[in-house]
């Protein structure tokens, strides 16, 4: 009894925890592209997730917008900011940038709580117990946008996405 009571109060504080952290921007993020940590931040800036912002100003999401009724600029849309941006309308710290597309936190969550324990093996756990996300291949997230809910999207393949924005850990060398 003790023990399940415990465990709730872990996932209970856990959860407090997440929702305080704040959102700090890939500025925050720029170790990840050291060559050890796999360039992952190179990856990142040549993907379509770096753009998701920009593709906003476009005519055609305006035409996307109008034709959903939309009012106002998609630059400024809810229903577009929730795709096309990271952590829109969460807590974010004062140098959190959103224009700049879809960043690190909206797969690894807002970082404010792990960003300054996460980078060392010994501290997986905790970074994890602090707000870090580590997804395994995870389809159903990335479907959360990846889905014609406001317009029309390519059939969105998994697999084929994954293989162009992963990005893993160099593996070690013995």
């Amino acid at each position: 009894m003790k023990k399940a009571f415990l465990v709730s109060l872990v996932v209970l504080f856990s959860a407090i925890s997440f929702a305080q952290n704040k959102y700090v921007g890939v500025n925050s993020c720029v170790c990840h592209n050291l060559p050890k940590q796999g360039k992952q931040m190179e990856v990142w800036k040549n993907s379509k997730h770096a753009q998701a912002f920009e593709v906003l100003k476009s005519e055609q999401a305006t035409k996307y917008a109008t034709a959903k009724e939309i009012k106002g600029s998609p630059t400024e849309a809810k229903e577009c900011l929730e795709c096309h941006t990271t952590g829109y309308g969460q807590p974010a710290e004062k140098s959190f940038d959103m224009t700049k597309g879809v960043q690190c936190e909206e797969c690894h969550g807002a970082a404010s709580g792990y960003k300054a324990i996460h980078n060392k093996p010994e501290n997986k756990e905790k970074a994890v117990a602090a707000g870090l996300m580590l997804h395994k291949d995870d389809a159903k997230f990335c479907q959360g946008c990846h889905v014609s809910k406001m317009h029309d999207v390519k059939a969105f393949d998994y697999k084929k996405m994954w293989e162009q924005i992963k990005h893993p850990l160099p593996a070690a060398k013995g």
